[in-house]
C-alpha cells in the first residue's frame, strides 16, 4: 500500500482523517509498521493527493491529520479496455494490474469461450470489485477510481454498445494470428478488446473486425489473459 487513500466519508473538518476499515488498519500495523507522528502519503479517492501525519492509532481506529492535499493524481490511460471474463482468480488480478496502469474504463464481456459459472463469482459482487479497484490505485498512488461494466451478451455489446465506444476511438483487437502487430506509443484514445482464455472464435473475431476495430498480436506466443493486458497495455502507451 503506496498510498493510504481515504473515501471522502473518512475526512473531517477538511484536515482530520479516520479510518476504520480492518485491511488497511492491519497493513498499516504489518506492513508499514506505523507509529503515531509517521507522515505517509495519503489521498482523497477521486481526489487530491498529499501528506498526513498519523496522530493516533490503536486496535480499532486510525487518525491522520492532512496537509496540502493538491497533488494531482497520475494521468489516465486513454483507453477503454474490453476484456472477455477471466476466470475468478485471474479477474481479480487483472483488475488490480489495470487500476494500477491507469486503466479508467472497463467493460467485462461476454464471449463464446468464457464458462457461464464465472457470472456467478463471488468476484463480481460489486463490493469485490470495488476492492481489487482500491488495492491498484494504492499500489500506483492513485486516487481516481475506474468504472467497471458488465456486458452478459456479446451480440448485444457488438451491436447497441460497441459503435458508440468506437466514436472519437481506435478499435484494436488483440487476437493471435491478426495481420498487424500491436502499434506503440498510441497518441489517440482507443478501445482495446482482449479475449479469455482460447481467444475469440471466429464468428466473434469476424463481427468485431465487421465493426471497424483493427486485428493487432503480440507475436507467435499465448499467453496468459493477466500477461497479455500488462503487455498490450505497456507497449500501446
Amino acid at each position: 500500500m503506496n498510498l493510504i487513500l481515504f473515501d471522502p466519508e473518512e475526512i473531517q473538518h477538511d484536515r482530520l482523517a479516520c479510518l476504520r476499515d480492518p485491511r488497511r488498519l492491519r497493513h498499516l500495523k504489518e506492513v508499514h509498521r506505523a507509529q503515531v507522528g509517521d507522515v505517509m502519503t495519503v489521498g482523497i479517492r477521486n481526489g487530491g493527493i498529499g501528506r498526513g501525519e498519523l496522530t493516533l492509532l490503536s486496535d480499532d481506529e486510525a487518525r491522520f491529520t492532512l496537509d496540502d492535499i493538491g497533488i494531482t493524481p497520475p494521468p489516465a490511460l486513454p483507453v477503454h479496455l474490453v476484456l472477455a471474463l477471466p476466470r475468478p482468480r485471474m479477474l481479480a488480478r487483472s483488475l488490480e494490474h489495470v487500476t494500477a496502469l491507469g486503466v479508467k474504463e472497463v467493460t467485462l464481456l461476454h464471449t463464446r469461450r468464457v464458462e457461464k459459472s464465472y457470472w456467478q463469482s463471488p468476484e463480481l459482487d460489486p463490493a469485490k470489485i470495488h476492492e481489487h479497484l482500491l488495492l491498484g490505485l494504492e499500489q500506483a498512488r492513485d486516487t481516481v477510481l475506474p468504472e467497471v461494466h458488465l456486458a452478459k451478451g456479446f451480440r448485444p455489446f457488438v451491436e447497441d454498445r460497441l459503435p458508440a465506444l468506437l466514436t472519437g476511438r481506435r478499435g484494436l483487437l488483440a487476437h493471435p494470428g491478426m495481420p498487424e502487430p500491436c502499434p506503440r506509443g498510441l497518441d489517440g484514445p482507443a478501445v482495446l478488446l482482449i479475449g479469455p482464455e482460447g481467444g475469440f472464435i471466429p464468428y466473434e473475431v469476424e463481427r468485431l473486425l465487421e465493426a471497424g476495430c483493427t486485428g493487432i498480436h503480440l507475436g507467435p506466443r499465448i499467453l496468459r489473459v493477466e500477461t497479455a493486458v500488462v503487455a498490450l497495455l505497456a507497449r500501446l502507451f
